[in-house]
């Protein structure tokens, strides 16, 4: 599992092709929502050790979070061999990363 939210993210055509479960999580590290959402994070990951995890910095004029049509902070996306299967948006507890992580990573 990723820490920090990075400037640097992955290109759209890279996570379409991607093979196995990905995780894109967007926010940014000043975010109060974001921060709140680590602790659930970190219980919901803790079984889903294949799962790449994408922790991308978002914001106005961010492509990947722009293509993925992102609109609050955190967004979690759930994808297996790049297709979208669930979505989570500002999670409090970690019930609610489970249902995503149960639909890429049985």
């Amino acid at each position: 599992m990723k820490t920090s939210y990075l400037a640097e993210a992955p290109q759209r055509a890279e996570i379409d092709a991607s093979k196995g479960p990905v995780l894109l999580e967007f926010g940014a590290n000043w975010c109060g929502h974001c921060m709140a959402a680590q602790p659930p994070l970190e219980q919901a990951f803790a079984g889903a050790g294949s799962v790449t995890h994408y922790k991308v910095e978002d914001g106005p004029g961010r492509p990947l979070g722009r293509s993925f049509r992102v609109k609050l902070w955190p967004t979690f996306i759930f994808l297996l061999d790049g297709e979208e299967k669930a979505r989570v948006v500002r999670p409090l507890r970690a019930e609610e990363l489970s249902v995503g992580f149960a639909q890429i990573d049985p």
